[in-house]
């Protein structure tokens, strides 16, 4: 008797094992059927025992070690630390080819042709006009100078010859071409005829620093370096404002020059309208440009004809400068208030309509608030009017980059075409919700899916209809069953209230049936999908669910067909042993669930 007992003990159990094996094995068949991105178990590398780390002598890990002991070199006696940044520096290989709208170094390289640029510019005319290029300084002035020369050729040799371009919509990229393309541009014969050798002259008439004037030609450098810089900063207004500045604070640093240049030709303190000689010559012939170009007056009159018509043609090209100045300034700064003049625009009227029909006063603080809310959160009152004028390709990219990672996340759509989710994502639509707003009520139809972008909602409900039943945060999803449930299944089945400000992504359910005509496969699986949502809670949970939440409940797998012919076999044979009480504890079981 014991020895049966035993033996009904070990088949019962072995019983149990091939049941619990028969139903993991199902349940993998079918997560690979219905989602084929799933990957298997058994599909993972198991890590070798003989791939283990080996402890060092001294107890550590050899992988423990600091990554900077590696870098050492010695020399003589010692062993000084070699910095990684040095091999970076030394296996460095400069591009064949650059590309001049992206390359970042590009951009660094520029900055440093303007500042040559710069230096000719702002410093010729000091050292022609003013005593202060000398003897005993004028090494340093020709150091400096060659050393923007240098900066010149080497743009000239390195930088220019390897920018790429355009030609039939194809990026060209090939060394030849890419040269001759330069040798052939307005851009070449610019460059080499800023760097004449004029300091050739050097040598019979002295260092004159007129004969530099023609490097002051590279300005196509300045004017490239302003686009790229402008395409990579976030406030380009800024850098627009600081240039404009400039260009009035140079064109006041040439009259100075020329001021002080008229008055050493009439003879220093000679009369009352040329420089005296005292004090700072250069603050002191830049404070009267000043006086001069804005026109601000107070200056003495001119005694001779030469003194008379240098004012004249100050005052003429003061009046032009200045007001060139001004509606350039005014151009700079009105480009970047144009959005904030937008949106002052569209709330005026807002609430001019109000005030013509009589609307009440909360309204109006209500629809003030979502005014100033979405203005200060996306900039803007509408994202897609900024991305409709991108190509469609553009668009997708984008939508990708905000979005994907939040709708990869939605039950529903898990195991769908990748397409699909992809035109799903450019029908998404931003919407702000203000404090206590509903966003569904109870009972009403659902026709679209909502994603939480930022903020958050709360799922009401109880007795009162007022107990928060949940709190859902950003990242969560909630509405989806009704894209699809039909049969009065898509009404809602809570009230949802924003808590605090919240910013949603919606979906509607039209955008969705346009889309699944194009992908029936994907439709059958949506609507399997949704309707064991739906047969898994007598309440359907789409209102409450989020991100972390299960909002699919995987139904009881069936018991194997092996299985089930082998119980009815021994039913048939009227056995009353294991086997017939398993099948026994199966109905039970069964009836219970």
């Amino acid at each position: 008797g014991s020895a049966t007992s035993l033996s009904s003990t070990a088949i019962n159990t072995r019983l149990q094992e091939l049941v619990r094996l028969f139903k993991e094995r199902t349940e993998k068949v079918k997560e690979k059927l219905i989602d084929p991105d799933v990957t298997s178990d058994d599909e993972s590398p198991v890590a070798s025992p003989a791939a283990a780390p080996v402890p060092a002598p001294g107890g550590e890990l050899e992988g423990d070690k600091p990554s900077g002991d590696d870098h050492y070199c010695e020399m003589l006696c010692c062993t000084f630390k070699c910095r990684p940044w040095l091999d970076h520096l030394k296996s460095y290989q400069f591009p064949s080819s650059i590309d001049p709208l992206t390359n970042l170094m590009y951009v660094l390289w520029l900055f440093f042709v303007v500042m040559a640029w710069n230096w000719n510019c702002w410093l010729i005319p000091v050292r022609w006009a003013f005593p202060y290029q000398t003897p005993a300084n004028i090494h340093y002035w020709l150091l400096v100078d060659y050393l923007c020369d240098l900066i010149y050729l080497l743009d000239i040799l390195i930088f220019q010859t390897r920018l790429q371009f355009v030609q039939g919509g194809d990026i060209i990229t090939d060394k030849k071409a890419m040269k001759e393309n330069y040798l052939r541009s307005q851009r070449f014969k610019m460059d080499v005829l800023c760097l004449l050798p004029l300091d050739l002259f050097y040598f019979k008439v002295g260092v004159n620093p007129l004969l530099r004037f023609p490097r002051c030609l590279k300005y196509m450098a300045f004017f490239e370096f302003n686009n790229r810089l402008e395409a990579i900063l976030t406030k380009a207004y800024i850098y627009r404002v600081i240039r404009t500045t400039a260009y009035l604070l140079y064109s006041l640093h040439v009259n100075s020059c020329l001021y002080y240049w008229a008055s050493a030709y009439e003879g220093l303190g000679s009369t009352t309208w040329v420089y005296d000689g005292e004090g700072n010559s250069y603050i002191r012939c830049y404070y009267w440009a000043v006086k001069t170009l804005i026109t601000i007056g107070g200056l003495p009159d001119p005694k001779t004809l030469f003194e008379i018509v240098f004012q004249l043609l100050n005052y003429f090209t003061g009046v032009f400068a200045f007001s060139v100045m001004i509606g350039q300034m005014r151009d700079v700064v009105g480009a970047a208030t144009a959005g904030q003049t937008y949106y002052r625009s569209c709330m005026d009227s807002t609430i001019k309509y109000m005030n013509f029909y009589k609307i009440p006063r909360t309204v109006q603080n209500r629809v003030k608030t979502w005014y100033e809310y979405t203005w200060h959160s996306q900039g803007m009152l509408d994202e897609s009017e900024l991305l409709v004028q991108l190509p469609d390709k553009m668009r997708l990219d984008i939508a990708i980059d905000v979005n994907y990672n939040i709708v990869s996340k939605v039950a529903l759509f898990q195991g769908c075409d990748r397409q699909m989710i992809f035109d799903m994502l450019k029908r998404l639509r931003s919407v702000v919700y203000l404090p206590n707003d509903y966003v569904c009520k109870k009972g009403e139809i659902g026709r679209e899916m909502y994603i939480i972008q930022a903020g958050q909602v709360q799922v009401l409900g109880g007795p009162d209809g007022k107990s928060v039943l949940v709190t859902l945060k950003a990242g969560s999803v909630f509405g989806e069953i009704s894209l699809l449930a039909a049969g009065g299944g898509n009404r809602r089945t809570a009230n949802v209230v924003a808590h605090g400000f919240a910013n949603l992504f919606i979906l509607e359910k039209k955008d969705l049936n346009e889309i699944l005509v194009h992908y029936p496969e994907s439709q059958k699986l949506l609507r399997k999908k949704a309707k064991k949502m739906l047969k898994s809670n007598n309440k359907p949970k789409d209102e409450k669910g989020g991100p972390g939440d299960p909002l699919i409940i995987p139904p009881k797998a069936d018991t194997p067909k092996l299985f089930k012919a082998a119980l009815a076999a021994t039913g048939r044979m009227g056995g009353k042993g294991p086997l017939e009480r398993l099948r026994w504890r199966l109905k039970e079981l069964r009836a219970v669930q």
